[in-house]
């Protein structure tokens, strides 16, 4: 299914997949892209800033690469900085994630993460409370955390300055018992604020994914069943740098190009992005650095 072709599926549907706390979560339904099966399973919420540090994206996409690989679905917001960088990562780890817009498809924000949600078809979905052609505002987003809440049995803030988004998610799972796990980082780092703040006021405390896990009362899967991760010299990397050359291309371009899974591919180009081998441009195109 074409992202910007939802279907709509119904209140007493998403129950029968997800039973979500309905009496705070009042929708009629939400509009669906992609497979929603992954809701029948684990699924933690990996949550956190826009404008995350280097070491924040790092870590959401290792956390978002484990739970996949615990076959846990990953469902977070679609945001730039964490959001992102944990969706990529469920890919990376082969499992299913789900994102949560703001809007509706038709209508998607941020444009930078398009490639990113298209991949996530694949394995996973995109949804929304909002029609298709609903166009993002500020106030939607306090619905679009609830839902990212509201569907999880934990939340997860990977990094978060005290006024932050995910603060409002991690803010509505407490008030509705569902569990918030929070990385420390150091007090005087301002991107670190909000998740401090968590654990002094309750949070879990967690470090990595075997945290989450142990947490969640999961174990992780033996690591010989895990996917390869990437390493010096990975195939893959250097000829997408090698395609890259001296000017940028779109993923579509880099799709055809290698002929790979797009989530295979995406995971590739963010933990290039994370190394600073290369940028993301607004243009929804990646150039080498």
């Amino acid at each position: 299914m074409a992202l910007d072709d939802p279907r709509f599926v119904t209140r007493s549907e998403l129950l029968a997949l997800r039973p979500y706390p309905p009496e705070a979560l009042r929708l009629d339904g939400v509009w669906v892209a992609g497979d929603l099966s992954g809701l029948t399973g684990p699924v933690v919420a990996v949550v956190g800033c826009r404008a995350a540090s280097e070491a924040g994206r790092a870590r959401a996409e290792a956390i978002g690469r484990g739970l996949a690989e615990a076959g846990v679905c990953v469902i977070s917001g679609l945001a730039l900085g964490i959001d992102g960088a944990a969706h990529a990562g469920a890919l990376a780890g082969h499992g299913a994630t789900i994102g949560v817009l703001g809007g509706g498809h038709r209508c998607f924000f941020p444009r930078r993460n398009r490639a990113l949600a298209a991949a996530m078809l694949a394995r996973g979905a995109v949804i929304s409370p909002y029609p298709p052609d609903e166009p993002a505002r500020p106030p939607q987003f306090l619905q679009r955390n609830a839902l990212v809440a509201g569907l999880s049995d934990a939340v997860v803030v990977v990094e978060a300055a005290a006024r932050s988004g995910a603060l409002n998610t991690a803010g509505w799972a407490g008030d509705h018992h569902i569990t918030v796990f929070a990385v420390p980082g150091d007090p005087d780092r301002v991107k670190a604020a909000g998740c401090n703040a968590l654990i002094r006021d309750g949070a879990t405390l967690v470090r990595d994914v075997a945290d989450v896990l142990a947490g969640l009362g999961l174990a992780s899967r033996p690591r010989a069943a895990r996917a390869p991760r990437s390493r010096p010299g990975d195939p893959l990397e250097a000829a997408v740098l090698n395609a890259l050359g001296r000017e940028p291309r779109s993923f579509d371009e880099l799709l055809e190009i290698f002929q790979r899974e797009p989530g295979v591919l995406l995971a590739a180009l963010v933990r290039l992005e994370l190394a600073g081998a290369l940028e993301r441009r607004e243009d929804l195109r990646y150039a080498r650095l």
